[in-house]
């Protein structure tokens, strides 16, 4: 129905060629008590037919819409039912006989009373149906433009405006609440002229909530100045906008302070002082942790001076129930402004990456501060996970930043210190992990700067002797860290020789390759997608040979092909096909026939596996290899290598096409389009045209079909009525065709039209007929039966 009346809009001939969609309405109203999801499922429906005005009228001169939508409807018990009021509204808010519907019928009433109802759909959809009906409202009733000196309303809107203005008047703090709510989706949708006009009315009201001794509703205020900085009116506005979000910096408590602080610094335009008080609001936390921490006079802490009342903020970090949750709240926002790059932000780097390495010190005891205040954070701070994975955090996002160089050999050792301690939770690991690998790339490029080699060496055994013995360990998530670690190690390190010598000189290659075995799926596949990454150090580096390293290439690459081809799992041969396809894109094979021979071993296995998974990614590895066949001196170039103008030698098409052919590929491919899964089919056909614009640059001979022998045609013509019987030709003998001959291959590719096919094999099982006569033969056949079938048809 959505599609029918959004899309293709018929207009009122929709309901005058379907008599029945008015006459399944007013059945439904007919009864006495209908079923509340058949009723939700009517409103919803007679909210979208009635989005054209033309249906409205329509639906109206039936008597229809009063009915459903006036003042006189009850609330509901039911939640379905008052989301399926709010739903329908809201879907035929598009004109002005719907407003005045609503405004004229006592609807909106009903509209202010769902904003504070007890399910949150309902009063959320309620508040936006509200914005929806203000917007309309006055973009299409007012006369002429508004002003703040002489501003007229129009009905609908002055309705509104009055139930916000009394709210935030009113005594009752859910009925502020809901206002603030209102305003907050106004703004966050709407950046028209007027909504400057409301905004210079309501701005005195908003300021005085924050002079006020108990703030209230402080989140929400926070959440509307939020909203509010991002609207280019508001904030070029006469209303003293900056003045009063500078005020709030100053009056609201620093847990609802920090997210308005973020967005604020996230805003190219917003002024410089603004800018430097909302981030000395979002570092006071942290200097607080810095000042309690340290000897007195030994540190200066963080800030030059504070925003507000410190003692506030020392308060709630000396509460046990507060200090955590201010905590993580504020190393949250450092990392959401660290990864925010479409605007700069100077920040601090070296203080607040001492702050943090103090944090987490004092969350794993390592740290003793000499101050009553700092003892106190200490005890609370104590093994707080949250804490400390919102450190790491924030720790890991620092590494991109420059001028942390002074603290590098404090920061691995309270990183080496979480690694090697056995109490440390395998979600902090897994995030001292990460924090050590972003941080070890820091570490190359200050090495390569600064010579200092023996410091360098010395941390990077330090990291392999404690993954070693966590490679060991008898929790399979740390072991999956673990292997999850040195993959990214290897993947930004393995051209820096430091790094490869420690490596290599260690015992995690082998350690590594036994949890190959592992009794737990999921650290199999991470043990396979390390000694794939493995490989590039070990195999296929330049210097390998020379190495004098005791792994054998083919000793592991048949360990993976046994484990895709015997696991019982689907996420361990999903890793080997995975690493089998990064080889080749990386030209780590060997020779092309060698390489032909490898791709063909494997897509034997993997065209009779059942994870779809396993054979898309079999189809990937088949579309690197024919990227290195083309790419291959003398061959085809692929059309998808701007930089290689097409070849168009019939030699050496035909000898990239026996190569394709010897590694018996275009079966497996063929028969992937008829695939039950369709990603598996999309990438098949993806092949296919692939190969078609490769072998006929020109476009396909219209007299192809005389070229070949009869024998020839007759299979391509079987092979192809065959694949149009889908997911059922999988299961047909396979004789029909030669797959490994070129020439019938090279016909297959000019003659069937892939995407045509494709198309066919992936129509939706209700192509046939997807009318609302249709639609609605299959709703009416439910009513009156199962509650199951009730259940569908809402």
């Amino acid at each position: 129905f959505l599609g029918n009346t959004w899309l293709a809009d018929p207009g009122v001939e929709l309901l005058q060629n379907n008599p029945c969609l008015s006459g399944f309405i007013a059945s439904v109203l007919a009864l006495p008590e209908p079923s509340p999801s058949i009723l939700s499922f009517t409103l919803r429906l007679a909210g979208l037919l009635a989005s054209s005005q033309s249906r409205f009228q329509h639906l109206q001169e039936e008597q229809l819409l009063g009915r459903l939508f006036g003042g006189a409807v009850p609330l509901w018990e039911d939640a379905s039912v008052r989301s399926g009021w709010t739903s329908g509204v809201r879907s035929m808010m598009c004109h002005q006989p719907a407003l005045r519907l609503l405004c004229h019928g006592g609807g909106i009433d009903v509209v202010f009373t769902l904003q504070e109802d007890p399910s949150l759909f309902v009063a959320s959809a309620a508040r936006q149906l509200l914005v929806d009906m203000l917007t309309l409202s006055v973009e299409t009733e007012m006369t002429q433009p508004v002003s703040a000196k002489d501003c007229d309303w129009p009905a609908c809107a002055q309705m509104i405006i009055k139930h916000i203005e009394d709210s935030l008047r009113s005594s009752s703090a859910s009925h502020v609440e809901q206002s603030l709510k209102l305003l907050t989706s106004l703004f966050d949708s709407c950046c028209a002229s007027w909504t400057e006009v409301l905004w210079l009315s309501l701005a005195k009201q908003i300021e005085s909530f924050l002079m006020e001794e108990n703030v209230q509703a402080q989140h929400m205020l926070a959440n509307l100045l939020c909203s509010m900085a991002w609207s280019p009116v508001i904030r070029d506005s006469e209303g003293n906008f900056w003045t009063l979000v500078t005020s709030a910096l100053q009056h609201l408590a620093p847990v609802q302070v920090g997210r308005l602080a973020v967005r604020l610094l996230k805003i190219y335009k917003c002024p410089q002082d603004v800018r430097n008080q909302a981030l000395t609001v979002l570092l006071q936390p942290m200097d607080c942790i810095m000042r309690a921490a340290s000897q007195p006079l030994e540190y200066t802490g963080l800030l030059d001076e504070s925003v507000g009342d410190p003692v506030t903020v020392e308060g709630l970090l000396s509460s046990k129930s507060s200090c955590a949750s201010l905590l993580f709240q504020t190393l949250t926002h450092l990392e959401e402004l660290l990864s925010w790059h479409r605007v700069q932000i100077d920040l601090p780097c070296t203080p607040l990456l001492h702050s943090l390495l103090t944090t987490l010190q004092l969350c794993s005891g390592l740290l003793s501060p000499a101050s009553p205040l700092g003892s106190t954070i200490s005890r609370i701070l104590v093994d707080s996970c949250r804490v400390q994975t919102a450190a790491l955090g924030v720790l890991a996002a620092l590494s991109d930043r420059n001028g942390c160089d002074t603290l590098i050999g404090s920061l691995f050792d309270v990183l080496l210190a979480y690694l090697r301690n056995p109490n440390t939770s395998p979600t902090v690991l897994k995030k001292t992990f990460q924090a050590t690998s972003k941080w070890s790339v820091h570490l190359q490029e200050l090495s390569c700067s600064n010579g200092q080699q023996q410091q360098t060496q010395k941390i990077l055994e330090d990291i392999f002797l404690v993954l070693q013995k966590h490679l060991c360990s008898p929790y399979w998530e740390v072991r999956d860290s673990s292997l999850e670690f040195l993959t990214d190690l290897i993947e930004h390190l393995r051209d820096w020789d430091e790094f490869r010598q420690s490596l290599l000189s260690s015992e995690v290659p082998r350690l590594t390759e036994d949890l190959l075995e592992d009794p737990e799926s999921y650290v199999r596949a991470s043990a396979v997608t390390a000694v794939g990454h493995l490989a590039f150090i070990t195999y296929f580096a330049p210097e390998a040979s020379v190495m004098g390293n005791q792994y054998n290439k083919e000793n592991t690459v048949a360990k993976l092909q046994e484990i895709l081809s015997t696991d019982p799992e689907g996420f361990p041969r999903r890793a080997v096909i995975s690493i089998f396809s990064k080889w080749l894109n990386q030209g780590c094979t060997g020779q092309l026939e060698d390489t032909g021979q490898f791709v063909s071993s494997v897509i034997q296995t993997v065209e009779h596996d059942l994870d779809w998974e396993v054979r898309l990614g079999g189809l990937k590895l088949i579309e690197a290899f024919c990227h290195q066949v083309f790419r291959h001196p003398g061959l085809p170039k692929c059309p998808a290598d701007p930089a290689s103008p097409a070849v168009t030698s019939s030699v050496h098409r035909k000898e990239s096409l026996q190569i394709l052919c010897r590694a018996k590929l275009f079966s497996f491919v063929f028969w992937s389009l008829c695939d039950c899964d369709q990603p598996v089919g999309e990438k098949a056909s993806q092949i296919l045209v692939t190969l078609r614009g490769v072998f006929y640059p020109c476009g396909v001979p219209e007299d192809l079909d005389k070229t070949v022998d009869l024998p020839t045609g007759h299979s391509i013509a079987w092979l192809e009525r065959t694949l149009r019987q889908g997911s059922l030709a999988q299961s047909l003998p396979k004789d029909g065709v030669d797959f490994e001959d070129p020439e019938s291959m090279m016909l297959a590719l000019g003659t069937i039209d892939i995407i045509k096919l494709y198309v066919e094999l992936n129509r939706y099982s209700d192509h046939v007929e997807r009318s609302p006569q249709s639609l609605l033969q299959d709703i009416l056949a439910t009513v009156g039966t199962t509650e199951d079938n009730e259940a569908d048809c809402y």
